[in-house]
């Protein structure tokens, strides 16, 4: 159904696209207006996990300088089922993490500081699996490529005011300058909603990837009161890139509505627990301490899994076992 109502959405505002290109040009201002996405598309394709690693500074990690984080990405990314993808670390204390890439192959997460050092381990499995979640439905490119019809649609509006719209339709001044608000007004409304339904899937992907969706929903709740506490500056200057975070990073934006990025955290929190009551009544099973690393692991991440299995850190996505995961006890403090 989300997949669904996202392609429908897609459809719509690359109609709106190209109904401005028509209204500015008439067909050949349509011709051109199709002309730019492509070339547009194809850049962002290519080069929009780059560009926004590097407006956020994020520092890529490995086993040696971030071996807690980059081992717990790892064995989600197994979980789902999905190739290893380049890890980043952002000095950011604003408690919020991101996944872009153009494909599984060459995807890439990003944690701040604020969120390692807020989360327990099963809340930080949680909004990893979620942004791997991102990943494994391909929402960095459904993302990436609204962004940049979006902003065509912009530009395209903005070119009214100066070459005027097409002589035979009539809108004159008047509706020229109609035209320059309406149409980068409703694209962002689309834009938006395309976002917030793309939310909504990647927490019920990523619950179900760490295996315990009440993770996620406990990391959410705190990262709601941790970004109104701490502003995000990076963000606050570039707010087109607020929709890429787990949760928004710009204050003031709460509620689940036509103008906001991300659903309602309220809402988002009772489709998770949703999730669990008629799991738990099929299967009483509970999730367990991982005895050891998978066979497949290399020497440092089981010195990492040793360090882990001394300080009482549980690890989320296991069926072996029946003990319930510790949450007394915050392996990244």
């Amino acid at each position: 159904m989300n997949f669904m109502k996202t392609g429908m959405l897609i459809a719509a505002i690359t109609a709106l696209f190209l109904g401005v290109g028509f209204l500015i040009g008439g067909e050949g201002g349509m011709l051109i207006a199709l002309v730019i996405a492509v070339l547009m598309n194809g850049f962002a394709y290519w080069n929009s996990d780059k560009m926004v690693l590097k407006m956020y500074g994020a520092r890529e990690v490995d086993y040696s300088t971030a071996p807690e984080l980059v081992g717990l990405v790892q064995d989600l990314a197994m979980r789902a089922e999905l190739p290893m993808p380049k890890v980043y670390i952002m000095d950011n204390p604003q408690p919020n993490a991101f996944a872009t890439g153009r494909n599984p192959e060459n995807a890439a997460v990003a944690a701040t500081t604020g969120l390692m050092n807020l989360m327990t381990r099963e809340e930080l499995a949680g909004v990893m699996a979620h942004e791997l979640a991102h990943i494994k439905n391909r929402d960095t490119l459904i993302m990436t490529v609204t962004a940049t019809i979006a902003g065509a649609i912009s530009m395209l509006a903005n070119f009214a005011l100066f070459f005027g719209g097409n002589r035979n339709n009539g809108m004159g001044i008047i509706g020229t300058l109609a035209l320059m608000i309406l149409a980068p007004f409703a694209a962002m409304l689309v834009q938006m909603a395309i976002s917030r339904t793309r939310e909504y899937s990647a927490d019920k992907t990523g619950g179900e990837i760490c295996g315990n969706p009440e993770w996620l929903a406990s990391a959410l709740n705190k990262l709601e009161q941790g970004a109104r506490r701490v502003e995000n500056t990076v963000a606050e200057q570039n707010p087109a890139s607020a929709s890429m975070f787990i949760i928004n990073p710009l204050h003031g934006k709460g509620a689940d509505n036509l103008f906001s990025t991300h659903p309602s955290t309220a809402n988002r929190v009772e489709k998770l627990l949703s999730m669990v009551v008629p799991s738990r009544k099929k299967s009483p099973a509970k999730p367990a301490r991982v005895s050891e690393w998978s066979s497949a692991a290399s020497e440092g991440r089981e010195k990492t899994s040793s360090r882990r299995s001394r300080r009482g850190g549980s690890v989320p996505y296991t069926d072996e076992g029946k003990e319930e995961p510790s949450k007394s006890k915050n392996p990244w403090r």
